[in-house]
């Protein structure tokens, strides 16, 4: 069998276990002496795996299942029938929720009142975001740390803005002020003193709901800034997302984060807590589930894939290396999930608006017929009197 030479392998005549199973992989193994070759050893492997290389167990292995991402041509060059229905359906889903957005971008500015509309349009924004961006890393796998950098910056800002959106729920900052000036926040909430039951409760004032502001605003800055700031460093291959090392800058930024994260959805954890109760009209507590599935599906979800696929525990698959298939995997869930999402937050925020809506129509117009029997009345008075 003709083939190409194999170096730096330990001897295998074919008689071991070892040589039985890497002959019936279709590898034979000659010695050749020091004199002749000027190596130890070698062994030879057929002409049509000259692109293959061995690892530290003598099994060959596809170059791509060490590589880098492979480039979007070499992807579609391999796509079969499957991979076609497939790809062809999640790009379609993610393309349907974008324009649903758009549609629901259109009726929440003519419909609602600003700024409630703003902060609408922005938490009705993260699905549909999220969605194409992982498209576009599911099309493009060299491009997913900026997908990626992108849905999570999107992301931190609508943190901020679903606080907004639950003070001016209650009718804006003054409002909210005047109305629960007697109350007090439950701080001992998750992710952050959930363990701390003894902590004694917050009095609204002004100064608290400053605080509160500050910690989901500070998230929103600081991510963008960051995300910035890691894709200049990665253009210059000072920064690798995949190197978890303590001299690696993915690792400390990575935990600087995390705990920016965590400072962020405390406050908004305990506003929901308190409104909860007092916002069931406006569905509350649906909005807080679906921005919760959000945040699960594009922020835990994707690390415990990753880190899957870091560790090697996704197998392989040509052209595609463990990591890299398990970043496509990532973005394939992310596209339906997101999908899903997109379309239960289109009737979830126009409930109430629709009612309210019709309601005011309603009135407009019997404000209307109250007016015209008005002025017939004194015109008939006004004759009357003429008369």
């Amino acid at each position: 069998m003709d083939g190409i030479p194999v170096t730096g392998i330990p001897v295998d005549t074919g008689s071991s276990p070892t040589g039985r199973a890497l002959r019936g992989r279709g590898l034979r193994f000659t010695y050749s002496s020091p004199a002749a070759t000027g190596q130890s050893v070698c062994g030879v492997a057929p002409a049509g795996h000259a692109g293959f290389e061995m690892d530290d167990a003598n099994v060959t292995v596809d170059p791509s299942c060490r590589g880098d991402p492979p480039e979007s041509n070499v992807i579609i060059a391999k796509f079969d029938t499957l991979w076609i229905i497939m790809y062809s359906g999640l790009t379609f889903m993610a393309f349907l929720s974008l324009s649903v957005y758009v549609e629901q971008c259109v009726y929440l500015y003519w419909k609602v009142p600003h700024p409630k509309k703003t902060a609408y349009i922005w938490i009705n924004g993260a699905a549909p975001v999220i969605a194409v961006m992982s498209c576009l890393g599911m099309w493009i796998p060299k491009a997913t740390m900026v997908t990626d950098l992108t849905s999570a910056s999107f992301f931190a800002i609508v943190v901020y803005q679903f606080q907004v959106m639950m003070i001016e729920e209650c009718g804006g900052d003054e409002e909210f002020l005047k109305k629960f000036e007697k109350n007090q926040l439950q701080i001992s909430t998750p992710p952050c003193c959930c363990c701390c039951p003894c902590l004694p409760p917050a009095g609204i004032t002004r100064r608290t709901l400053f605080l509160l502001k500050l910690g989901s605003y500070q998230f929103a800055l600081l991510k963008t800034i960051f995300s910035i700031f890691s894709i200049v460093l990665w253009t210059n291959k000072i920064f690798n997302p995949e190197d978890a090392s303590v001299t690696g800058l993915a690792l400390w930024i990575g935990l600087f984060l995390g705990v920016l994260t965590i400072i962020a959805l405390w406050p908004v954890s305990i506003l929901s807590k308190f409104l909860k109760p007092k916002l069931k009209h406006q569905k509350l507590m649906p909005k807080c589930a679906m921005f919760q599935m959000v945040l699960i599906f594009s922020q835990l979800q994707t690390a415990i894939i990753y880190s899957l696929a870091l560790s090697g525990t996704i197998a392989c698959s040509p052209p595609f290396s463990s990591r890299t298939r398990g970043f496509i995997i990532s973005q394939q869930l992310l596209i339906l999930e997101m999908f899903i999402i997109t379309l239960v937050n289109r009737f979830l925020y126009r409930h109430g608006h629709e009612s309210a809506l019709h309601a005011h129509e309603r009135t407009g117009e019997q404000a209307e017929d109250l007016v015209k029997s008005t002025k017939i009345v004194l015109q008939t008075e006004c004759k009357d009197d003429t008369a």
